[in-house]
Parts: C-alpha cells; sequence; structure tokens
C-alpha cells in the first residue's frame, strides 16, 4: 500500500511538473526584463547635469519692442553657431565641436528673453559652459548694437546644479517597466491573431468542398420551367 501511495505521488509530480506555462506568461516575464534593463541602464550611464543662464533683448530709445523680440528669435539661432562657440571656447575650455554638443539655446515667441543651457558630467562644467556662451552671445551681438538698435544684456548667470537632470536609476526602472509590460501585451495580442489564421486553414477548405458539392447536387435537379411531360419522357428513357 506504502508503495502504490509513493507511486501516486510521484505521478501527480510529473505531471503537475508537466504541465505547461499559463498562457500570459509573456506579460510579466516582459516587464521584469524591462525593469532589470532600466534599472542596469541608469546605474550603469554616468550623470548628467545641466546649468541655464538668462540674458534679453532690450531695444534703445529709437526701437519698437517687437523689433527686440525678432531679434531675440535670431540671436538664438547663432548661439550656437562656430563664431558664437569660437568666442566662448577659452572659457569653456573644451574645442567647438564638443561644446556644440552641450550647449542648446531656446526662446519664446512672447518673450525677447533666451535661455541657453550647458550640460555636462560635473555641476561646475555646465554652469561653465552656459556662462561662457551666453557672454560670448551677448560680446557678438552688442557689436552691432548701434546698426540693430537692440543689445542683450545678462538677465541670470548660471549656478552649478546641486541634482542631476539625467534619470535616476529608480526612474528608469520605471520606464522599463512600462516599455516591458507594453511590448509582452502586443505579444499577447498578436499571438491568438496568428494562431486563428492558422486555424482557418483547413476550416476554410472544408466550407469550399460544402459548397462545391451542394452547388452540383442543385445542378443535377431538373429546371422549373420544364413541362411534365417532358420530364415524364425523361423518365420512361
Amino acid at each position: 500500500m506504502a508503495d502504490n501511495a509513493d507511486q501516486k505521488k510521484s505521478t501527480h509530480r510529473r505531471r503537475v511538473r508537466l504541465l505547461p506555462p499559463p498562457a500570459w506568461w509573456p506579460l510579466p516575464a516582459a516587464a521584469l526584463l524591462g525593469l532589470a534593463a532600466g534599472g542596469a541602464y541608469g546605474v550603469l550611464k554616468a550623470p548628467e547635469y545641466a546649468a541655464t543662464s538668462y540674458v534679453v533683448a532690450v531695444p534703445d530709445d529709437t526701437t519698437e519692442p517687437a523689433t527686440a523680440l525678432g531679434f531675440a528669435q535670431a540671436y538664438a539661432r547663432i548661439a550656437t553657431s562656430s563664431s558664437t562657440l569660437a568666442y566662448a571656447q577659452p572659457r569653456a575650455g573644451i574645442g567647438v565641436q564638443k561644446l556644440r554638443t552641450q550647449v542648446r539655446a531656446e526662446t519664446s515667441p512672447e518673450s525677447p528673453m533666451i535661455a541657453i543651457t550647458g550640460t555636462a558630467k560635473s555641476a561646475g562644467e555646465a554652469a561653465d559652459i552656459a556662462n561662457a556662451v551666453a557672454d560670448a552671445l551677448s560680446l557678438s551681438s552688442n557689436q552691432a548694437a548701434k546698426n540693430t538698435g537692440v543689445q542683450l544684456l545678462l538677465f541670470n548667470q548660471a549656478v552649478a546644479p546641486s541634482d542631476p537632470a539625467s534619470a535616476s536609476p529608480t526612474l528608469s526602472g520605471a520606464v522599463g517597466l512600462c516599455a516591458g509590460g507594453l511590448l509582452g501585451g502586443l505579444w499577447l495580442l498578436a499571438r491568438p491573431t496568428a494562431a486563428r489564421r492558422r486555424g482557418e486553414g483547413p476550416a476554410a477548405e472544408s466550407i469550399t468542398e460544402t459548397a462545391a458539392e451542394t452547388v452540383e447536387e442543385y445542378a443535377s435537379l431538373p429546371a422549373q420551367g420544364e413541362p411534365a411531360a417532358a420530364k415524364e419522357k425523361e423518365s420512361v428513357r
């Protein structure tokens, strides 16, 4: 009796082990994989700091304020030009090509103010880049202030930020979790469709064969307009 009970238990265990995984297993698997990838990216990637300096376009007594707004848009476009960055290179301490990838200028169509943001792996370097480009832009634009009637003034200097601007490992992991869950859900939605298409092949063929047989049976029946005498002659023959 004990041997039979052991055999039943072992058979039950084998059956349990051979059970297929649930159909929704890709969803948690993809979510966990995305969480691990996002967290690893957040931990391994070096933090990046961003600092912003502001300059404002000020018109003189003979210039309308709308003109200053237009010049602010124009100066924002040339803030990352080679000539402006060449002025800023000595103070920033990096080459022009690298400096172009670490600075950006933004402005608003409703305000004559230009925001110059520098990015770097250290907070102090990010502030130095922003201030260097802001000073270079003000210097180059003020040389033409007599002709344009607009000059750029430093509104606010950039200071070294205390926190990095790049995403933290927690945020990166959360983004990876959401992305993995989304991909897993899309895979679950696409898989039944493919299985259904594979299963529709034999069924469609059987339906076609049945329809063909039905058409042949109806074709063999006599037409509705034939007279009864003709039908009797055909039967005698």
